[in-house]
């Protein structure tokens, strides 16, 4: 049964609402996650949209393509690998066997196999897929983000799409990217879009560098290390008050911050209207506030079924929070089914695949697309799902690492999964070559996917993003990928 979208009117607001408002980007939740303070200008746009919101869900680290939608079951077993094809619900489309669910669903989703890009490094791979452009921007540093990076699909749709109902145009969740090393890979963010524009971070995992995959059931390392990793890891639900820790110093500390927010309203008021100002801080006031936003975050007060159709692991509940984003209004929300390196399969590919990776994918995935076909929503929503490359055609062992083989980093072809938002169910664009290298026909590029994205969020082909000092960026560097619809 659909559920109506929840109805997130302003609550009234006390002395405690106040001063959680006035520390508000002290808490890491910028006013820029909810409006922008100076009143939307010409580049925000919602004209005639194939969908109403996108969901991105990002597998970083790189799925194979031979391992799951793009199988070569005639090549040699070093190229194909161990798993077999099955058939789907459409005549001629096979996938891994270890998505039997995704299987059966095949008329509501469609793949592209010809998705390609120069670079087989991580870092480089997370800022062409998360930004959409595969040139590097000016300066790129894989060692973090800076400035000048190019600003992420998330960034860009938070800057120039509408909020609806209050909440932020744009978030990213259960966690930010972050290496192993705990360093933070640049591509996620705002860049050159500047701060404000930021997407709105729900942070629901903490950082464990020694766990992957859809804990707790599904955790597992990579390396199968020995007193190494411990599945120890908790969906939380962010908390969108001030910390318990706060003393009442430090929260009169707050009182003051707030009294210097008012001298600067003045200031403010020129550039941005009080009318302006008071919308903009009422909506993080809501945020904070209003008990239908923790409800919209709190997956755990879902229905035992829904829990249980989902998976009660961090896959089916990021999938399940993204769900009821949407519902409620958010209109792009990228999902990061792992954090950095869960899907970098080097070694051990084929049990970590088979038993802690396809799984909840597969029962998730099959999920949300159920969950959003029931409730009429499927046809609005664009879904898309990929990594930051594929993997090599050949299956290759570093035995100083693994016990078993894998495949290695892979930038020259990938498979891109759609479904939803106006595109046609059990379509094959384009092709790889006969061993899965190269793409053999309609090739596409990063920046064929974000367009493919943008259109679907409804934005004109002519728009632009600007930055602080209101110099514009054209959004769109490539046509979408027509095929799929």
């Amino acid at each position: 049964m659909s559920i109506p979208e929840p109805n997130l009117m302003h609550p009234k607001m006390g002395r405690r609402g106040a001063l959680q408002a006035g520390g508000i980007g002290l808490l890491g939740l910028g006013m820029n996650h909810v409006q922008s303070l100076r009143a939307a200008d010409v580049t925000t746009y919602r004209g005639q949209q194939t969908a109403k919101s996108v969901i991105y869900i990002f597998l970083s680290g790189g799925l194979g393509q031979h391992d799951s939608f793009d199988m070569k079951p005639e090549t040699p077993e070093n190229i194909r690998g161990e798993f077999q094809p099955i058939a789907t619900r459409t005549p001629g489309l096979e996938i891994c066997e270890h998505l039997p669910l995704l299987a059966q669903r095949s008329h509501l989703w469609s793949i592209c196999r010809s998705l390609t890009h120069p670079t087989n490094d991580h870092t480089a791979g997370h800022m062409m897929m998360l930004t959409g452009k595969t040139a590097l921007p000016p300066g790129f540093d894989p060692n973090g983000p800076k400035r000048t990076d190019w600003p992420s699909i998330a960034a860009v749709a938070s800057a120039v799409t509408k909020s609806r109902n209050n909440l932020p145009p744009a978030a990213v969740l259960p966690e930010r990217l972050i290496h192993t090393t705990r360093r933070v890979l640049p591509g996620q963010f705002a860049g050159q879009l500047g701060s404000r524009r930021e997407p709105w971070f729900i942070d629901a995992a903490p950082y464990d560098a020694n766990c992957y995959g859809a804990y707790p059931g599904y955790a597992f390392d990579h390396q199968d290390r020995a007193g190494v990793f411990q599945a120890n890891r908790k969906f939380q639900i962010p908390d969108l008050t001030l910390p318990a820790e706060l003393s009442f110093d430090r929260f009169d500390k707050r009182r003051d911050l707030l009294q210097s927010i008012e001298q600067q309203r003045q200031d403010l008021d020129q550039a941005a209207g009080t009318e302006s100002f008071d919308r903009s801080r009422q909506k993080a006031i809501s945020l904070l506030t209003d008990p239908k936003v923790k409800r919209i975050l709190d997956v755990s007060l879902e229905r035992p079924e829904t829990l249980d159709r989902y998976g009660r692991h961090s896959f089916g509940w990021s999938l399940l929070m993204a769900r009821n984003l949407i519902e409620a209004g958010v209109n792009l929300v990228q999902v990061n089914l792992g954090n950095n390196e869960t899907w970098d399969t080097h070694g051990e590919a084929f049990p970590h695949l088979k038993q802690n990776l396809f799984p909840p994918t597969d029962q998730s995935l099959s999920a949300l697309l159920d969950d959003l076909h029931d409730r009429g929503m499927l046809n609005d929503t664009l879904i898309v799902m990929a990594g930051e490359f594929g993997r090599t055609p050949k299956v290759s062992h570093l035995p100083q690492h693994y016990k078993l083989p894998g495949r290695d980093h892979w930038g020259a072809v990938q498979t891109v999964f759609f479904a939803g938002g106006g595109t046609q169910g059990g379509r094959v664009v384009g092709s790889s070559d006969k061993i899965g290298a190269y793409p053999a026909s309609d090739p596409q590029k990063p920046e064929n996917l974000a367009a493919t994205i943008y259109t679907a969020l409804g934005l004109p082909d002519t728009a632009a993003w600007y930055d602080d000092v209101n110099r514009p960026t054209h959004i769109f560097e490539s046509s979408p990928i027509t095929g799929l619809f």
